[in-house]
């Protein structure tokens, strides 16, 4: 009898385990979820927007939030994005920690003065006494079906710009580690989500589950090692980088997947790291190429030790240069696929 309880109590111990090991979670919930731990944490941390209040959201990452936290920390806004930034802004200056939510970042153009001219800049501008710790954040790039005006990637344009830090999630754990780490920043943040991730269940630890859990920023991370060619990516370029590693495993390529996490600061060094071991390297992004994230790597490559590493040019995977048009057959055409990544790590390592 005694044997079989101690049996029971290991198999329950092993279940729990197993359990624990297989906990997943969307990138919905990881936001919402490092959103309401800030909140909780420090009482200067607010959430402001569209519809982020009574409506939970328009996608519903800010759901029960205000039910949780009131009026004053979760504020519904008009539809007036330089009006509303300009308010986050100025509570950062007053030393609150204001989370600006757009509903997409096409309509941060609205507010793109009090973005770069008055959040990005004061710090410099005042010698170093007040800083602007806020975040700014929500979807970015194309989505489905929303056409030109609403499915630009913003990734290159704010990585552009001095004095903020540029942070592109993939997946539940770089959501929920990036966001409160943002939100704990002293720089004005820009964190650029995906709408088509925003449904997406990821394996996370118990780790990522606690309220202490915090990525680093301006580190990236090493989602798949490889030896034959280092596919660099962000956001959801990391899953057509991740499928077009399985894809390569098929026919005997070993591709490490680098997803960069942070653009600003860049972390330069884990790629060099990468191609002094693999010889080769492809970036892949959903925007356009010309000045683009992967036309930036390349720039660095070439100004650095890292070009005498490579057996190859390095490659660029890329959206086409044109505004994102609404037919569906024409907005496919108009984005990078897996394929896509699968044909230029071919024409790196030169197989037919």
């Amino acid at each position: 009898m005694a044997l079989r309880k101690c049996g029971n109590l290991f198999v329950a111990r092993l279940a729990g385990q197993t359990s624990r090991a297989a906990s997943t979670m969307t990138v919905r919930d990881a936001l919402n979820q490092a959103m309401d731990e800030e909140i909780k944490r420090d009482d200067r941390v607010f959430l402001l927007g569209e519809e982020v209040a009574q409506y939970d959201g328009a996608y519903k990452i800010s759901k029960g939030l205000w039910k949780k936290h009131g009026d004053k920390r979760i504020i519904d806004t008009p539809i007036t994005e330089m009006g509303f930034a300009g308010i986050a802004v100025g509570a950062a200056f007053a030393g609150l920690r204001p989370i600006c939510e757009f509903m997409t970042f096409n309509f941060s153009m609205q507010a793109i003065d009090q973005i770069i001219n008055s959040a990005a800049k004061t710090y410099y501008m005042s010698a170093g006494r007040v800083p602007v710790p806020i975040v700014f954040r929500g979807p970015n790039g194309a989505a489905a079906g929303v056409a030109a005006q609403h499915s630009q990637d913003y990734s290159a344009w704010y990585a552009h710009c001095p004095g903020l830090k540029v942070l592109t999630p993939y997946s539940a754990e770089d959501a929920k580690g990036l966001l409160k780490a943002a939100i704990r920043d002293d720089n004005p943040v820009v964190f650029l989500e995906n709408e088509i991730l925003y449904g997406q269940s990821f394996t996370v630890s118990d780790e990522v589950l606690s309220d202490d859990f915090v990525v680093p920023i301006g580190k990236a991370k090493i989602e798949r090692s490889g030896d034959h060619v280092t596919i660099v990516s962000y956001s959801r370029g990391v899953e057509f980088a991740l499928e077009a590693a399985k894809q390569l495993e098929s026919i005997g390529v070993s591709a490490e997947v680098i997803n960069l996490r942070s653009l600003r600061p860049f972390d330069f060094e884990s790629i060099r790291q990468s191609v002094h071991k693999t010889h080769h390297l492809v970036s892949v992004e959903t925007g356009w190429p010309f000045a683009g994230i992967g036309a930036e790597i390349a720039a660095q490559v070439m100004e650095s030790d890292v070009f005498d590493q490579l057996d190859a040019p390095l490659l660029r995977v890329t959206g086409v240069d044109v505004p994102m048009p609404y037919a569906h057959s024409l907005e496919q055409a108009a984005l990078p696929t897996t394929e896509h990544v699968v044909k230029a790590v071919k024409k790196s390592l030169n197989i037919q």
